[in-house]
């Protein structure tokens, strides 16, 4: 069975949890963020040229029985 802790403690617990994250500089937050937008860039064009793709060949392959 869990105890119970009360808030106070539980405070002191997370400020202390929290000293120990490594927080990235302002630098690395914002290459990461670039490079976020980057990717997502890509793969909305991969997925635009993909989609153009196969339903030019579905439209190919429904007319060729015309």
């Amino acid at each position: 069975m869990a105890t119970k802790t009360n808030p106070f403690s539980f405070l002191q617990q997370v400020r202390a949890e929290v000293a120990k994250v490594s927080w990235p500089t302002r630098r690395e937050t914002m290459i990461s963020t670039i490079m976020v937008f980057v990717m997502v860039a890509f793969a909305a064009a991969f997925f635009f040229v993909a989609d153009q793709l196969i339903g030019f060949l579905v439209g190919y392959v429904m007319s060729a029985g015309r």
